[in-house]
């Protein structure tokens, strides 16, 4: 049976889990994607975090993620009560240049979005059955699957998948670069170029 690469997508309307989403939708590449089978929906992924900044620890789970669904959509939590270093606009910009073209070579449809809810309803909302998760250590272990038993209560439909991380980007964590950053230290080893020029930029105003 030959499967109809993105008439799904085509048919089905701009997904909207917040308030913000990127001038133009979707990136043109995901019109390539692969779709669902015939009688099979689609694998719908939601990657959550704040992706302030994108790291290459995020990069990393990325690229594992896009083998695993037929559209990964990276949602960006928005909170009233934190004062991000980007803007959410910023930080949309960030994610769709940097995961967008590592989505587009795995043939995987790609979107990023906003929310301000509970993630597990964010994704219900986004049509996702699958929660991407990163691990870096034990720790996160233990806090990710108490947040995994949790969300399965609550929404039994949407399954989370644990990615462990590469050995090369274990170490890493947004909070850091940032430190590292407003200090003046280099940081090209932990965050793809374009975030790091993004990063001179922001602590050089």
């Amino acid at each position: 049976m030959t499967p109809r690469p993105g008439k799904w997508f085509r048919d089905r309307p701009n997904i909207k889990t917040g308030r913000l989403h990127p001038p133009g939708g979707t990136n043109p590449a995901c019109g390539a994607a692969r779709g669902g089978v015939d009688g099979f929906m689609p694998r719908i992924a939601l990657y959550p975090g704040s992706f302030d900044p994108v790291t290459n620890g995020h990069l990393d789970v990325v690229r594992h993620a896009v083998g695993l669904c037929d559209r990964l959509i990276v949602a960006i939590g928005v909170h009233p009560g934190k004062k991000p270093l980007f803007s959410t606009e910023e930080r949309l910009e960030m994610v769709e240049r940097v995961f967008a073209p590592v989505a587009a070579a795995a043939g995987c449809a790609f979107d990023c979005t906003t929310y301000d809810n509970l993630t597990v309803t964010a994704a219900q909302k986004a049509g996702a059955t699958i929660m991407i998760r990163g691990l870096r250590d034990g720790t996160d272990l233990d806090y990710e699957m108490q947040i995994s038993g949790m969300n399965e209560t609550m929404a039994p439909g949407v399954h989370t998948v644990f990615l462990p991380a590469s050995v090369a980007v274990r170490p890493i964590t947004a909070t850091l670069v940032r430190q590292i950053a407003a200090m003046g230290g280099d940081v090209s080893a932990f965050v793809p170029p374009a975030v790091a020029a993004s990063l001179k930029t922001k602590f050089a105003a």
